[in-house]
């Protein structure tokens, strides 16, 4: 169940990490707060699956990558796996799901795919990522879902 990156390059936490912490603990989110900022932080202390790092330490994920529209209530997370063949890609993908259907509004239509150009499955995996149906399946699985909820629970980092 290996990506193949044994040493996989990380970037340190954002410095900002505390002032965006403190916004995120400030209460359920309100629509009228959602911009790319607040749906990082929502995404950046995900586990990765095999590496003791998040997904923004590993740079899989970045604010650069996520775009929101509120009026439209759409938004597009695009991750970047680690490297072009990594097998955690669609697992990960799956996480970010959750981790965004737990937590924002129901309404919001969500995108969640690999960065295009990173991976050497891409179309497969989004594929996947975008079926509703094939998405709620997997959820059905406890060994998987226990896996998703143990990307999802916060580590102490300190």
């Amino acid at each position: 169940m290996s990506c193949g990156n044994a040493n996989p390059d990380h970037l340190k936490r954002m410095e900002e990490k505390r002032l965006l912490d403190e916004k995120m603990d400030s209460g359920p989110l309100d629509v009228d707060e959602f911009d790319a900022r607040r749906v990082f932080g929502l995404l950046r202390d995900i586990n990765d699956p095999e590496h003791p790092l998040t997904l923004e330490e590993l740079n899989v994920v970045s604010e650069e990558n996520i775009k929101v529209d509120s009026e439209k209530k759409e938004m597009a997370v695009d991750f970047t796996p680690t490297i072009p063949h990594c097998s955690m890609a669609t697992l990960i993908g799956l996480t970010i799901r959750v981790q965004l259907l737990r937590n924002i509004p129901a309404d919001y239509k969500v995108d969640v795919r690999i960065t295009p150009g990173s991976h050497s499955t891409e179309d497969a995996i989004n594929k996947q990522l975008a079926d509703k149906e094939r998405v709620a399946a997997a959820l059905e699985n406890n060994h998987l879902l226990e896996v998703v909820n143990q990307c999802l629970t916060v580590r102490d980092r300190d």
